[in-house]
């Protein structure tokens, strides 16, 4: 029985011939019904062997092997020997094949495997000489793999695959170069993208992303100027300015959970509202807010030191008052945005300021400033310091003084100004109750002014110096000039009445005076008309501004004649019925002490650069009111007011001569608008010596309560204290001379 060839066997399948050139004729006949398109085919090598081991082909010129039969029951044989394939000890041989190969005999079934040593392997084909005398193909290991897959299809050869193939798509996912260059293009996709929104920012929009960029850094910061000093005469500081430092917040940068942090660590620090503070650092749509001004250096330190984000300092200037209240009323403050805000630090805010500067300047995101970044300056102007005409230790005396006597009479205010009278210029201005400019937040707005030329008062007596005047001028009467008085007089519908009931009296006008009778008042100015007294108030400065700057003066009331009802004209003789300031009045007595001379009153000496270069004030006006001899008659009848006859011995200073006097006026009681339950005005105004004056002192009390309400009583002694003080401290000696004899009382 013949056997089937094993697989593998060399030599073309059963059914394909080999022509005369060594390719076998197509045909179907004794096809191997185990060959097929995965069947290996003999490459064939030129030593004949069929692989390696195998027999080698004869050298080159020898005789070729002999044709392959074309018996389809022949079955092929390992280089045409007739052993069969696979038996035990067969040893392969390189002989040349016979023109017709013998039968070769297959192993037995139930063999599994060959033998060792046999020459062919187990299910192998065995290869034999090509007929063109090539080696047989030698066996590959491939074969059996599948149909398709060849050597040549896994990266082999350079020729055309043998053998069926699978048609491939365009891309396939198993092939890297395809892969790789799809990966490529999209990877220069995107860099293209970038590309052209590079040059976009870079060369069509870099100028308005470049200044958009700029807005963000540049911060334009104030340079505050330095904020003039305010002194006194002699150079003592009453206001001057120290360094400081301004906190801000930049909620741009402050996260959110850090918000409560921060505000429970400055509001306590700075003393500011908690919720002040959490409005700042949580405002949206800004990089910059001030928290708090004039914060003194060490506490700023302190603040830096925290390291919150968006929190920072700026150096400023802080304002600050040595004295604490002294001269507060006058003074005035600096508020917390550095504008002054009373006193002189208002009215002369434009001088005192100076002019601040700016600097533009690069800040990085934490606040940092940039070193080459931009920055452009522009120096803050310094302003001028004020040097004023008060005496600091003059003010000082004189506050102590209308302090502790606001205090001990319960009046609801007091004032004292000491004045020059020979140039006008006022050496103290003290008023109770006063304020700290340092912590102006912790008074009252209504304590923050001067109530020296704010509050407007009837002067009661102490202008009935103005009718003498007038009188004495113009009306005929000379200070021995007799009126009979009695304690009371009608006019028209009206009764006037003297301080006190008394007797009718038979007084000279230096009587009236010095007694400080109404009713001898209104009897002599009876002698002129009222135009001419009208006039003459005027002269003295009724009813006009004082001119020294302070923000708030009243120019007081003084009607004119045409608007004086019937019985006006005589209320006003005595010191009612109009209405002055402190300062305005004690004008009045510089004037008489002056020898009838009024010199506008003064309160700035001049100016002071950063040089320390003084710029004397210009000269204040003067006028003539009445004459040196109807001054001089004045000043010998106010000698007798302080006189034991008179109403303000307390007034008396020793070892000096003191013309002054006293004033009592009452309040209009602004809910009714009548004089009932308005209390009284307590005045004493005066000047030393009264031969040779070179000091007026004016005490006004405003409704004292306690104890006596006269000016003899609770002006005249703070008045001396005053003017003790004040002839002592400016060297002033007495005179020695003797006072002039006052006839109060006429003869028969």
């Amino acid at each position: 029985m013949t056997q089937r060839p094993g697989r593998g066997a060399a030599g073309p399948s059963p059914g394909r011939r080999r022509g005369p050139q060594g390719r076998g004729a197509r045909g179907s006949a004794g096809r191997d019904d185990k060959s097929g398109p995965g069947a290996a085919r003999a490459s064939g090598r030129p030593d004949g062997t069929g692989g390696r081991g195998g027999p080698r082909r004869p050298a080159r010129g020898g005789t070729a092997p002999a044709p392959r039969s074309s018996d389809p029951a022949e079955p092929p044989g390992k280089g045409g020997s007739g052993k069969p394939k696979g038996a035990k000890g067969a040893k392969s041989t390189s002989k040349a094949a016979p023109p017709k190969a013998a039968p070769s005999k297959k192993a037995s079934p139930k063999s599994g495997s060959a033998k060792k040593g046999s020459g062919t392997a187990p299910g192998k084909r065995t290869p034999v000489a090509s007929p063109q005398g090539r080696a047989p193909a030698r066996p590959r290991k491939d074969a059996g793999r599948g149909p398709g897959r060849t050597r040549r299809q896994r990266g082999g050869g350079s020729g055309p695959p043998r053998g069926p193939q699978r048609h491939r798509g365009v891309f396939d996912r198993r092939d890297p170069l395809k892969r790789l260059n799809i990966g490529l293009l999209a990877v220069a996709f995107v860099l293209s993208l970038f590309a052209g929104r590079l040059v976009q920012l870079q060369t069509i929009e870099d100028d308005r992303y470049a200044e958009l960029a700029l807005r963000q850094r540049i911060k334009e910061i104030e340079l505050p100027a330095l904020r003039g000093d305010i002194t006194d005469a002699k150079g003592n500081p009453f206001a001057m300015t120290v360094e400081a430092r301004s906190v801000f917040v930049d909620p741009s940068i402050i996260e959110p959970e850090k918000r409560q942090e921060i505000v429970n660590a400055l509001a306590p620090t700075l003393g500011i509202n908690p919720a002040t503070v959490m409005k700042a650092v949580s405002k949206p749509d800004t990089q910059f807010v001030y928290l708090a001004h004039g914060v003194r250096p060490e506490k700023a330190r302190m603040i830096n030191n925290w390291g919150f984000a968006g929190i920072g300092t700026l150096p400023e200037y802080r304002r600050e008052y040595p004295n604490g209240s002294l001269a507060a009323g006058v003074i005035g403050f600096v508020n917390d945005s550095g504008k002054g805000a009373a006193g002189l630090e208002a009215a002369m805010n434009d001088v005192l300021a100076g002019r601040d500067g700016r600097q533009r300047v690069e800040l990085s995101l934490e606040g940092q400033h940039i070193p080459m970044g931009q920055d452009q300056k522009q120096a803050p102007v310094p302003g001028r310091g004020v040097r004023l005409t008060l005496l600091q230790d003059l003010q000082y005396k004189a506050q102590q003084a209308i302090t502790d006597q606001v205090k001990a009479s319960h009046a609801e205010s007091g004032s004292v100004i000491v004045m020059d009278p020979r140039t006008g210029k006022i050496l103290a201005m003290a008023s109770a109750p006063g304020f700290d400019p340092n912590a102006y937040s912790e008074s009252k707005p209504a304590e923050w002014g001067s109530p020296l030329v704010q509050d407007a008062f009837e002067p009661g007596s102490t202008g009935k110096v103005a009718t003498a005047a007038a009188v004495l001028e113009h009306g005929g009467v000379d200070p021995l000039t007799p009126f009979v008085v009695p304690d009371r007089i009608r006019r028209f519908d009206r009764v006037f009445n003297d301080s006190h009931p008394h007797p009718t009296e038979k007084l000279t006008f230096a009587g009236v005076l010095a007694e400080s009778s109404n009713v001898g008042t209104i009897l002599a100015s009876e002698r002129i008309d009222e135009e001419r007294l009208y006039k003459t108030l005027r002269e003295f400065g009724f009813g006009e501004k004082t001119g020294l700057n302070l923000p708030g003066e009243t120019a007081g009331n003084l009607r004119s004649p045409d608007k004086w009802s019937g019985v006006d004209r005589y209320a006003i003789a005595f010191g009612q019925g109009l209405s002055v300031n402190a300062v305005q009045m004690a004008s009045v007595y510089a004037t008489i002490a002056n020898g009838g001379v009024r010199v506008e009153p003064s309160l700035v000496a001049g100016t002071v650069n950063d040089e320390d270069e003084f710029d004397a004030a210009a000269e204040p006006a003067s006028r003539r009111v009445v004459s040196t001899g109807t001054a001089r008659q004045i000043s010998d009848m106010l000698e007798g007011v302080t006189t034991a006859d008179g109403t303000a011995p307390q007034a008396q200073i020793e070892g000096y001569r003191v013309a002054g006097k006293t004033g009592t006026a009452e309040r209009i009681n602004t809910e009714s608008g009548t004089y009932q339950g308005g209390g009284y005005v307590a005045s004493f105004a005066g000047f030393a010596p009264a031969d040779d004056p070179r000091l007026v002192v004016q005490v006004v009390l405003e409704n004292p309560r306690r104890g006596s309400h006269y000016g003899g009583d609770v002006a005249a002694p703070v008045f001396r204290d005053v003017m003790s003080f004040a002839l002592q401290t400016q060297k002033i000696p007495p005179t020695g001379s003797e006072p002039p004899t006052i006839r109060t009382h006429a003869r028969d």
